[in-house]
């Protein structure tokens, strides 16, 4: 591996054991094993590095709930398998990594530079929602469907991020978040009287 390599990997480890705030740009030369100067050589500044980090992080934490999903795009049964890859990546160590996330969302203008550019990989992450729940390919998917749908999804994670940091015990299992689902989907469908 380059620096370039060294530092996209120290700076992941950073993130999982320091968060966005408390990562130093010296905490990354440190973990990877490179010199102080590469970062901006390679990156530009630390926040361009640690958001570029962070964007592979949840790109590989996505990869792996991917797989085992095999249910019927749009399905209740496709649903329940997502989110169950989901919590069991929060079981297997990604908490760290959501907390990151939650600490940019969390830091006002204190961040502006990392908020903007993580802001700007939102669609991206939007986009690759819907493909998980529906089965189809990110190619075909609009850029309306980015905004609704995909808005939509990330809602949810989000949501759900939030009741497992704050308190794991009484967080939404797989289960309850698609037995929700399914009653809010009934409650907006009309029955017609026989």
């Amino acid at each position: 591996m380059g620096h370039r390599e060294d530092l996209l990997e120290g700076a992941k480890k950073c993130l999982v054991e320091k968060g966005f705030v408390r990562t130093t740009a010296r905490d990354i030369v440190k973990a990877s094993g490179a010199n102080l100067a590469s970062i901006g050589y390679h990156y530009g500044s630390k926040d361009a590095l640690l958001t570029q980090a962070f964007t592979e992080l949840m790109e590989e934490w996505g990869e792996v709930f991917k797989t085992g999903v095999d249910g019927e795009g749009g399905s209740l049964e496709r649903f329940r398998q997502v989110w169950d890859g989901v919590l069991s990546q929060h079981a297997a160590g990604a908490g760290p990594v959501w907390a990151a996330s939650m600490e940019v969302a969390l830091s006002g203008d204190r961040l502006p530079e990392l908020r903007t550019l993580l802001a700007g990989s939102q669609g991206e992450g939007r986009r690759g929602l819907i493909a998980m729940f529906t089965g189809r390919p990110e190619e075909g998917i609009t850029e309306r469907e980015v905004r609704t749908l995909g808005a939509f999804y990330q809602a949810l994670l989000n949501g759900l991020v939030i009741q497992w940091l704050f308190d794991p015990e009484s967080a939404a299992t797989a289960e309850e978040l698609t037995d929700g689902m399914r009653q809010a989907a009934e409650a907006m469908t009309p029955t017609t009287p026989s």
